[in-house]
């Protein structure tokens, strides 16, 4: 049987590298990391940068279509839905975070 932890760690990893962000390395099995983790506010100024450059292939792309410039409608309605998705995970983060800075606000010491 395979560990679930160590399964999770390896998945985890190999996302990592496939997608080229969270340039911070996570722990591995034995707990070590060899570099310093990246910053949270670093992760969310690049996944905005992402965003934005995927709201603007979208913009390109639709652009492409309505002045017949060779880019068909599946291209274009694959990068408008990529967009959407981008910028859906980023207001749910944010949103998450908005909350969590009220849950520790609105505790009592």
């Amino acid at each position: 049987m395979i560990n679930p932890i160590y399964s999770m760690t390896t998945a985890t990893q190999s996302l990592q590298g496939l997608s080229g962000t969270g340039t911070g390395t996570a722990a591995t099995s034995t707990g070590i990391s060899g570099a310093q983790p990246t910053p949270f506010s670093d992760l969310l100024t690049e996944a905005v940068g992402q965003v934005d450059q995927l709201e603007s292939q979208a913009h390109a792309a639709v652009a492409g279509l309505m002045t017949g410039s060779g880019v068909d409608v599946h291209q274009a309605m694959i990068a408008t839905q990529k967009a959407s998705m981008a910028f859906e995970l980023t207001l749910a983060v944010r949103n998450k975070a908005v909350q969590a800075y009220q849950q520790v606000i609105g505790m009592q010491f």
